[in-house]
């Protein structure tokens, strides 16, 4: 593959295990240009339905790399972290070749910490899960929660039907609560043009974002609320 002028971002996903595969496909599905490997011939069948730049590649040399044009990427996501030492060279070959973002799973914080230092960003997609997961099981009314760092998130909360009616201005959720509303979901139906006279309705998720623990207080004085009236 040749992209000596790119238009759009190039990405390459490597290791095609179940985090990397739906990844891969949800790039592509989005029209992303897309290269991915994997070791396994049966995976790499199954992705050329969504790019035909995909690549069975055993031996994850700078010299194989190079040759499907990891170089020309903007962006590489090495999804390979059973195998920490092959999750390790790869990452650090990957860097060599002089891509700008790198992003390495990791599946302990001594493989991340080894990652990071060789200047990748790391993320560890089963811990991410067990959090939100968590957080569901304490928090009936959180829909999703992606945190930005160790202490703000952006969190999807549903109001009880006790607030059918209010609007923003009246719910007061930045004074009181020091949180910000970045969109309302009805449905499928998203709105992103937030108002003081914007009127909630029962059921409407809110995507807020602010600090975990304040975050945390709102959905306990929500579910306390909504126990009230029951």
């Amino acid at each position: 593959m040749k992209h000596n002028e790119k238009k759009e971002k190039l990405y390459a996903v490597i290791g095609l295990g179940r985090f990397g595969f739906a990844l891969a496909k949800r790039l592509a599905e989005s029209g992303k240009d897309l290269i991915v490997i994997d070791c396994n011939e049966n995976v790499i069948n199954d992705a050329i339905a969504f790019t035909d730049n995909a690549y069975v590649i055993s031996d994850l040399s700078k010299e194989n790399l190079r040759n499907v044009g990891i170089q020309n990427c903007d962006t590489v996501i090495v999804g390979i972290g059973g195998d920490v030492a092959v999750s390790i060279l790869t990452t650090m070959i990957i860097l060599q070749l002089n891509v700008p973002h790198v992003i390495a799973k990791a599946l302990s914080e001594e493989q991340g910490s080894v990652l990071e230092k060789l200047g990748a960003d790391v993320i560890y997609p089963e811990r991410e899960m067990g959090i939100r997961l968590a957080n569901r099981l304490l928090a009936p009314r959180v829909m999703e929660y992606i945190s930005l760092n160790d202490n703000i998130s952006i969190t999807e909360i549903s109001i009880p039907d006790t607030m059918e009616g209010v609007t923003v201005q009246e719910l007061k959720l930045r004074q009181r609560y020091g949180l910000n509303i970045i969109a309302v979901k009805d449905g499928e139906d998203v709105t992103v043009d937030i108002t003081p006279h914007t009127v909630l309705k029962a059921n409407d998720v809110l995507a807020v974002v602010g600090k975990h623990d304040i975050v945390n207080r709102f959905e306990n004085d929500l579910q306390n609320r909504s126990m009230k009236r029951a």
